[in-house]
């Protein structure tokens, strides 16, 4: 590194003394060779100057090609080929007429012994988008007297505008906007008035504050003019806008401005006009319909008077249009005509009828709206629903009295105070999106619209918004799957407690309740929904009138409280996956002529459920009582729950016979008794699915079932004969409250493809049985040939004898079969090669033996497939099969 230093510093040194020595003998008009050293000698200046670390390293790349074409002690350049340098008639040997280093990271400090300026064949120069360490522009730029083009933007200069720049007179573009210059002395006036050769002039962002010379309308070459935040005043000249060659104007946010607009003529190739936060005045003139090339049009904040001429809407190539914030009177006409736009502002101007018009839902290139404060009633329409571009809508300040926008994409952060001012807003639903909604937090309860239904579903909150301390008359609120954490604060039990209806919390990171009451005490409440937080402590009970109660996925602890009977109107009931205990409590078989869904899975409740009465006349769909510590036999009046689809009340210590007598359950589509202590044969019926006629799913799995099962056990099993019958959907209660439904999904544990897994849903062509675990015996029932739709198959861990059904190949949609830990003997049917879904296949330790078969499925199947059968050879194993050899005599 060092020595390659020590050569970078010889190579500047040799080069500048060559530079100067140049310089000194021909004097100011140097050669090419010369200015080739020139311009090396203004890299060198950046580089000593430059701060890797600040600049950015993208600075070094653009120089990579500046360096000498021979060897350091000539030190000669070529430099018609390096980045951003334009020679005349490209030619090795031709002056350097152009610099473009635009964009390229560059910083440092330009003064005026810089020898850019030695550059006097210079036609264009473009520094923009750089850093030059707030350098002032050095007088000397006036040595480029062929300047045609200085574009300086956005490069960090400052101070005073030296005069002499107004002696470049050959330049046609001037750009030195947004840097912190100033033009005083010289003024505007002094500046500009030589330079009549002049088609591009900007100084946007630049402290002129005068006045518009009007010679500017003398200045006939004039393609451009953009003067930004000037802090210019007096009044405009109005004839700079008929101009025949311009085409852009800008002078908006100049404040202190005056001015108005003349009669338009009908071949002018205005394109850009925007005159916004100006105290430009007047009215509109129709002529302004001759502006056919208009692109923008930019009146916003102004002190336009008189009505919005109709004939706007001849201006067709219009794609943004700001009208907003004048004084114009009577009603804002139609512009369907105007197809292009996609940014239209009509703040504090009126629509006929005060509602939105039809033809907005025309304008579908539309990126953004705004119709603050227009008197707006009703309802948003749905013919908005037809912008399917539009990214930004400000409709605040009206009347309106409902407003969706839930489930869409909406992305971004949205000021909630947006919607705030709108006092009259009784419906806002921003659910759903992909906002990150924020709030000031600065409310009184004067300022607020008194919300109904409100949903902030998904907007990223990580609080609750403080206006609503102020609610008193909300029916719905939804604020779930947001980030809110810690406790839920005491004000929100103050509001609208004799009108809330639903409250949705699930999925936050709520962790508890400040001055945690008993009872909930929104005395009409219907629905609530806290699951998937972290709740700690008992479970707080909501008023009698509650019809669905969602909790699962907390940490509460605790027993149920017998007040929980007293919800007469109770739909569903989810306490799954929480640390509760105690025993249910004997009121509880009550609960089953409302319930619908009984959900109190993964949790440490214990006892047995013989004191628990299912009455007659139950509606309950589903029970699912898993992974808890219950004991004893299995109640008789399950029966009675003669609606029932799902039941499962596997992983518990249960201790009975197979409980036969639910077979009379004939909508029952789901039974999992897996891991319990049932024991003994399989009594009742010799068919098992003569009394479940619908039963597609069965799990008796790690119990102490025993004995045979009869040929025909599976014959009538009739719902896992279908192969795909009807469309697939998933297992589910719906259940109806004002003014709407909620959808329960069924969720269970299945050992599927020999692995433990929790299915949120249940398809309802899953079908599955597993006797695994258990003390079978017997041979394979042949009766399973017939389950056509049968996609898991467990039989492990028996005790089967004889041999494997090749039958079973007829099982076309079967994913996953296990016979392993049996007695089965023979060979491995080739019939089971047909089944092309087969992705798990075990038969490890029993007694089989000849050759394993080969092909499709087979060909992906391990060893481990295969082990503890002494008797079986062929691949994947390593053992291979003998040929066989036959005599002909």
């Amino acid at each position: 590194m060092a020595s390659h230093m020590n050569h970078f510093n010889l190579l500047h040194t040799i080069s500048l003394l060559y530079f100067l020595f140049t310089l000194t003998c021909i004097g100011s008009s140097l050669s090419h060779d010369q200015e080739c050293s020139a311009l090396f000698q203004f890299k060198q200046s950046l580089i000593h100057q430059g701060d890797e670390a600040f600049c950015g390293a993208s600075w070094f790349q653009t120089f990579h090609s500046w360096k000498p074409t021979s060897n350091a002690s000539n030190a000669r350049f070529d430099c018609c080929s390096w980045y951003g340098v334009e020679c005349r008639n490209e030619h090795e040997y031709g002056h350097v007429i152009g610099l473009d280093l635009s964009e390229c990271s560059l910083c440092g400090r330009i003064n005026s012994t810089s020898t850019l300026f030695s550059l006097v064949h210079l036609q264009s120069l473009n520094l923009t988008f750089n850093y030059f360490d707030e350098s002032q522009i050095p007088s000397e730029i006036s040595h480029l007297k062929q300047l045609r083009t200085l574009n300086l933007s956005y490069s960090g200069f400052r101070g005073q505008i030296p005069n002499e720049i107004s002696q470049l007179m050959q330049l046609s573009s001037l750009d030195l906007s947004w840097n912190l210059l100033k033009l005083h002395s010289p003024s505007l006036q002094k500046l500009v008035q030589n330079l009549t050769l002049l088609e591009e002039l900007d100084l946007s962002e630049i402290d002129i504050s005068s006045s518009v010379p009007h010679f500017l309308t003398n200045f006939s070459s004039l393609r451009s003019i953009r003067l930004q935040n000037c802090s210019l005043h007096n009044e405009f000249p109005a004839a700079i806008l008929q101009l025949q060659k311009l085409k852009i104007l800008d002078l908006s946010f100049n404040i202190n401005l005056s001015g108005s607009f003349p009669r338009f003529r009908y071949n002018s190739l205005l394109e850009h006009v925007d005159v916004s936060s100006t105290g430009f005045f007047g009215i509109l003139p129709k002529s302004i319909s001759n502006l056919n090339h208009l692109i923008f049009l930019g009146l916003t904040k102004c002190s336009f008077t008189g009505n919005i001429p109709s004939s706007l809407c001849n201006l067709t190539q219009l794609t943004y249009l700001g009208l907003g914030d004048n004084k114009f009177i009577g009603f804002v006409p139609s512009l369907i005509s105007l197809s292009k736009l996609n940014d239209l502002g009509l703040n504090g101007h009126r629509f006929k009828n005060g509602h939105l018009p039809n033809w907005l839902g025309k304008l579908t290139e539309l990126d953004e709206l705004h119709v603050n404060y227009m008197n707006i009633n009703g309802e948003i329409p749905p013919f908005l629903a037809n912008l399917t571009k539009l990214r930004v809508i400000g409709m605040a300040t009206n009347s309106l009295i409902g407003l969706r926008l839930l489930d869409n994409n909406f992305s971004g952060r949205v000021d909630l105070d947006t919607f705030l001012g709108l006092t009259n807003l009784e419906i806002l639903r921003l659910g759903n999106n992909m906002i990150s909604l924020v709030a000031t937090g600065n409310y009184t309860n004067t300022t607020l619209p008194q919300f109904l239904f409100l949903d902030l579903a998904s907007c990223n909150l990580k609080e609750f918004p403080g206006f609503l301390r102020f609610q008193h008359k909300m029916e719905v609120l939804f604020l779930d799957s947001n980030k809110i954490d810690g406790m839920i604060p005491v004000w929100i039990w103050n509001n609208s407690t004799e009108t809330l209806e639903v409250i949705d919390l699930s999925y936050n990171s709520i962790s508890g309740f400040h001055h945690h009451p008993h009872f909930l005490q929104w005395r009409q409440l219907q629905v609530f929904s806290i699951e998937n937080n972290q709740l700690r402590g008992k479970l707080p009970i909501p008023p009698k009138t509650t019809i669905l109660l969602y909790s699962s996925n907390n940490y509460l602890t605790g027993e149920i409280p017998p007040m929980i009977c007293e919800m007469k109107s109770l739909q569903l009931l989810d306490l799954s996956s929480n640390n509760m205990s105690g025993k249910l409590p004997p009121c509880f078989g009550s609960l089953s002529n409302s319930l619908l869904v009984l959900d109190l899975r993964r949790n440490n409740f214990h006892g047995t459920l013989m004191m628990t009465a299912f009455m007659h006349g139950t509606r309950l769909e589903s029970i699912d009582l898993s992974e808890n510590h219950f004991t004893g036999q299995l109640p008789r009046s399950l029966t009675n729950c003669t609606s029932l689809v799902f039941l499962s009340l596997g992983d518990n210590s249960f201790h009975d016979v197979f409980p036969f007598w639910l077979g009379t359950l004939s909508k029952l589509e789901v039974l999992n008794l897996r891991s319990n202590n049932f024991y003994g044969p399989i009594q009742g019926s010799t068919t098992v699915c003569s009394q479940f006629p619908k039963l597609r799913i069965i799990d008796l799995s790690n119990n102490a079932f025993s004995g045979r099962l009869q040929k025909k056990y599976f014959q009538t099993c009739n719902a896992m004969k279908l192969l795909y019958a009807g469309k697939s959907s998933v297992l589910e209660t719906v259940m109806f409250v004002k003014p709407f439904g909620s959808t329960f999904i069924y969720t269970m544990t299945i050992i599927h493809k020999g692995v433990r897994t929790q299915y949120e849903k249940i398809s309802t062509i899953v079908m599955a049985i597993d006797l695994s675990c258990n003390h079978f015996e017997g041979e394979i029932p042949l009766s399973l040939q017939d389950l056509r739709g049968l996609q898991s198959l467990n039989l492990s861990n028996n005790h089967f004898t004889g041999p494997i059904l090749p039958s079973l190949g007829f099982l076309k949609n079967l994913e996953s079969l296990d016979l392993s830990r049996n007695e089965l003997s023979g060979e491995i049917p080739q019939q089971l090669v047909q089944l092309n879904f087969l992705s798990i296949f075990n038969v490890s330790f029993n007694h089989l033996g000849g050759r394993i078969p080969e092909g499709k499925q087979f060909n992906t199947f391990e060893d481990d497939s295969y082990k503890g059968n002494p008797g079986l050879c062929g691949k994947p194993l390593s053992k291979k099969c003998q040929a066989i050899v036959t005599k002909y005599l």
